[in-house]
């Protein structure tokens, strides 16, 4: 813990920023509740979007799903980077974030309805809930930290505003409900780089580098929970494993091929100033979202292959296809933009991407996309690593 903190008493300690350059700054304890709280809201959007496609609600559940995803993933990457900054560990710290953990699990138990409905009462209301303890934090901040003071206030009222915006939505009519989502979503987006614009606050890259890995391993957890749940349901019925062996094998392929494709590179190293961090944090909800994607198109396919599904072969093979190549793209855009340069695979990570979604048409897509992800790894991270490995023995 940095010197500032120590100041004070467990009850309550003075909000001043801690050192970005701050040595063995890790997750703590909480941050790690937080997150497996919020998995609950991620995994009751996974299994309404699942049940929205295996419906052949193809349209409304990407849209709703899209919508929904921002909520949980902006409400978690703004407790994330104000944690990175003002963790004071204190009881008052430690209440609102307990506030914030209660707005998630309401977010959650309103996923179904929003996505099968497009009623977005009760998700709004948990994300309202989870803000306005941020603007309380965000307050707290201000009044212990002269020099950042005005950014701090910035968020406090740009937060503020915003979700007197997002009650406002729920009043408005039908068919101007989405252009004003999109507005609202906008503002969010743009109150951190109007706020930081004052005073940047005191992130430190390696925490944040770590909490994003972590919530993306979190993330790709949940996809192999959601598969490991439609296998089972299927072979409860009359399925054999024979009937999804295929599917089984690809998707292990896959979501290993993807976590050793995130986890490739230190990312910690190239967040150097808030610019290339932005890119990053943002960047994140692509990850996030088709991460999470990946176990419900899974899923699909799985009834699919049962006779219990309703899309298309190629419907199916898509709702698969097309998150697996989403992912892979965003790492490979994220990777590339924060080492500030072209890299020579490249043309590879581009070929794979258009296998991936080539194998929408193939025979057994699921299975072809793992086998393409494997062979990515193979051809850019498995050099790498070794290249590694032969420098630092030199």
């Amino acid at each position: 813990m940095s010197a500032p903190q120590a100041a004070g008493t467990a009850w309550r300690r003075r909000m001043v920023a801690r050192v970005a350059d701050e040595k063995h700054r890790t997750a703590t304890a909480l941050e790690l509740f937080f997150d497996l709280c919020f998995v609950v809201a991620v995994a009751q959007t996974s299994a309404a979007f699942e049940e929205e496609l295996a419906a052949g609600h193809v349209g409304s559940g990407v849209l709703g799903y899209g919508l929904v995803f921002f909520a949980i993933w902006w409400a978690w990457m703004n407790f994330t980077w104000f944690a990175s900054a003002y963790d004071t560990d204190d009881i008052p710290y430690r209440l609102l974030t307990v506030v914030q953990i209660g707005g998630a699990l309401v977010m959650s138990a309103g996923t179904a309805a929003a996505l099968q409905h497009g009623d977005y009462t009760v998700i709004t209301w948990g994300y309202v809930v989870m803000r306005l303890a941020m603007v309380s934090q965000w307050l707290r901040a201000a009044r212990s930290d002269p020099e950042r003071r005005r950014s701090c206030l910035r968020y406090a009222a740009g937060i503020l505003v915003v979700q007197t915006g997002w009650l406002a939505h729920l009043v408005v009519p039908g068919d101007l409900r989405l252009p004003a989502h999109a507005v609202l979503a906008l503002a969010e987006l743009a109150v951190p780089v109007w706020a930081e614009r004052a005073a940047n606050t005191t992130w430190h890259p390696r925490h944040i580098a770590e909490r994003f890995g972590l919530f993306t391993l979190i993330v790709l957890g949940e996809s192999i929970t959601a598969a490991a749940g439609a296998v089972r349901a299927a072979l409860d019925t009359d399925a054999t494993f024979g009937d999804i062996a295929t599917l089984v094998l690809g998707g292990t392929l896959t979501v290993c091929a993807l976590w050793w494709l995130y986890f490739a590179q230190n990312a910690s190293r190239r967040l150097g100033n808030f610019t290339t961090a932005t890119l990053w944090g943002y960047g994140h909800y692509a990850v996030f979202a088709c991460a999470a994607a990946v176990g419900a198109g899974l899923a699909v396919n799985v009834a699919q292959a049962t006779g219990h599904g309703h899309l298309t072969a190629y419907g199916a093979a898509a709702a698969y296809t097309v998150p697996v190549a989403g992912f892979v793209l965003s790492v490979w855009l994220l990777h590339r933009t924060a080492a500030g340069h072209s890299t020579a695979p490249d043309v590879v990570h581009a070929l794979a991407v258009a296998a991936i979604l080539a194998a929408t048409f193939a025979p057994a897509p699921v299975l072809v996309t793992g086998v393409v992800a494997a062979l990515l790894v193979a051809a850019t991270c498995v050099p790498r690593e070794r290249g590694g490995i032969r420098a630092a023995a030199a």
